[in-house]
């Protein structure tokens, strides 16, 4: 279970438990804080509030350690060493054809992949490490709808499987009504619950 309490980030508090294998998806305005939130949530920048997974605080652990069993998928990923291989720890550990990709792709220069690719991997990157939660800040924003499709799909198991919790940020509206279990909306300083 993911509880944050008092999480703050600008004008913007949040209280929420995420259960087991739920997803809550978190909507607002561009600028609203979404993403600061789960960049606060995921322990990266500075915040008030208590943020904690199966009773266990994000402040009792190195941050490395909380990083790795509250995953978060920014919205723009980062990609820091020539191959995509470099970057995934445990290769064998990514489901490369649950999102259209054949183990070749190791060896592609990530400077010759779309945008589209990038986020895909991203996604692959960050389920191989296994996180026991995920904060997700609109991981299919550059994706067409077959990529969304496989997307969604591979999220919706890995939440099963794992009974993670999962914090989603998106602007689609069909997106949130077809994945969300519950709904948030930044309003002003608050957020609020909005039927699903």
């Amino acid at each position: 279970m993911l509880t944050i309490e008092g999480l703050r980030v600008r004008e913007v508090t949040l209280d929420l438990v995420v259960a087991p294998g739920e997803i809550v998806c978190l909507g607002g305005p561009s600028g609203s804080g979404k993403s600061l939130l789960l960049r606060a949530a995921a322990d990266l920048i500075p915040h008030r509030g208590r943020v904690s997974f199966n009773g266990e605080e994000c402040v009792t652990m190195p941050a490395h350690l909380w990083r790795r069993r509250v995953g978060l998928l920014p919205a723009e990923s980062q990609w820091w060493a020539t191959t995509v291989g470099e970057h995934f720890p445990r290769p064998e550990q990514a489901d490369l054809s649950a999102l259209g990709f054949g183990p070749e792709v190791m060896g592609w220069q990530v400077s010759r992949c779309s945008t589209g690719e990038r986020q895909r991997l991203a996604i692959l990157r960050l389920l191989a490490l296994a996180p026991a939660a995920l904060l997700l800040d609109e991981p299919t924003a550059s994706l067409d709808q077959e990529s969304i499709g496989r997307v969604e799909g591979l999220i919706d198991r890995y939440r099963k499987q794992h009974r993670a919790p999962v914090l989603w940020v998106s602007h689609d509206p069909a997106q949130v009504a077809r994945v969300a279990d519950r709904r948030l909306q930044i309003k002003g300083e608050r957020v609020i619950e909005v039927p699903a």
